[in-house]
Order: C-alpha cells, then sequence, then structure tokens
C-alpha cells in the first residue's frame, strides 16, 4: 500500500493536476507550485545540513577509532617482540 501512496502513474497525475485547476483556479497554480517548490528547496536544505552534522560526527568518532586501533597494533608489536626476544634468550641460554 506505501508503494503506491509514493509512486503516482501519469494519469493519476493528470487528474490531480485537473483538480487543482478546478479548486483552485488557473491563477492560484503557480502560486501554490511555487510555494511547494521552495517547501521542497528548503527541506532539501535541512536534509543536507543534518548528513553534513552526521558526517562530521562520525568522523570524528572514525579518527578516534583509528587512533586506538593504530595504539593496539603498536602495543600488540612491542608484546610480540618481547616474546620473540624472551624465547631467543631461553633457547641461547
Amino acid at each position: 500500500m506505501l508503494n503506491h501512496i509514493l509512486f503516482v502513474s501519469g494519469g493519476e497525475l493528470v487528474l490531480v493536476m485537473l483538480l487543482a485547476l478546478l479548486f483552485f483556479g488557473s491563477k492560484a497554480i503557480p502560486d501554490i507550485a511555487k510555494t511547494l517548490g521552495k517547501g521542497l528547496r528548503e527541506f532539501k536544505k535541512a536534509t543536507n545540513e543534518i548528513k553534513r552534522e552526521i558526517n562530521d560526527s562520525t568522523g570524528d568518532i572514525r579518527k578516534d577509532l583509528n587512533e586506538i586501533s593504530s595504539d593496539i597494533n603498536k602495543e600488540g608489536s612491542e608484546i610480540t617482540k618481547n616474546i620473540d626476544k624472551e624465547f631467543s634468550d631461553l633457547n641461547q641460554g
């Protein structure tokens, strides 16, 4: 049912346009279209702003996670080197 609401066929669009013409008259339709266009621009602007804020927030989180991952890898490498050195010392001694 939701798909039907979102997608309008050509015939339905013509019917809606005719009904708008009957209800509002030919002089009001450009004003209505202008208002709808303005509303859609504002909606798109708000959507882009939200996307930008999300990207900024996740960018900071991503940076922090990369730093933590780098620190863990460094510590893991140090531990591996120490273990290898201990085994090497045990085998020689």
